[in-house]
């Protein structure tokens, strides 16, 4: 078997596999309790201080 078909056999089964169940696990990490408030919280980090600009106590928070 040559070197380059046996990669692509590779390629095509294992890692299409692997990359799937890496996905899974994104959605899952993104999706899991708890994790709302984070994502609310960096959703809303453009819209902070848009009346006037954050002063230096605000900004390293």
């Amino acid at each position: 078997m040559q070197l380059y078909t046996m990669l692509r056999q590779i390629a095509d089964s294992w890692m299409l596999l692997f990359l799937f169940l890496f996905f899974i696990g994104v959605v899952l990490w993104v999706f899991r309790p708890g994790s709302t408030k984070t994502y609310e919280d960096t959703s809303k980090i453009p819209f902070r201080h848009e009346n006037k600009p954050a002063t230096s106590e605000e900004a390293r928070k």
